[in-house]
């Protein structure tokens, strides 16, 4: 099980509530009228195909980063990029409703 655990994220649980309350930038990866329906407070929104193009941006906050979306897709895939591009400490919190 430890296999299948890895493979599809079923490993160490990270407390993502926690990392926010040491100051985590949460970035919302949903589009600008998905965020507006509905975020979490203090979220910054940067749409999944703008990941790329605003690296440096993320970067530049120097903090732990906590990406969110609306069922967890976007945020994986937001992250995988993101820790391809040098950022290492990033995290998956799956649905913004889940840390609203």
């Amino acid at each position: 099980m430890g296999f299948f655990s890895s493979l599809f994220g079923g490993g160490n649980k990270v407390n993502v509530a926690e990392i926010i309350e040491k100051g985590a930038v949460i970035v919302d990866v949903r589009t600008p009228g998905e965020f507006a329906g509905g975020h979490v407070k203090g979220a910054v929104n940067i749409p999944l195909d703008k990941i790329q193009s605003n690296i440096n941006k993320i970067k530049n906050y120097k903090k732990p980063v906590v990406v969110c979306c609306a069922s967890g897709m976007r945020s994986s895939n937001a992250k995988r990029v993101l820790v391809k591009n040098g950022i290492e400490e990033v995290y998956d919190a799956g649905s913004w409703m889940s840390i609203a």
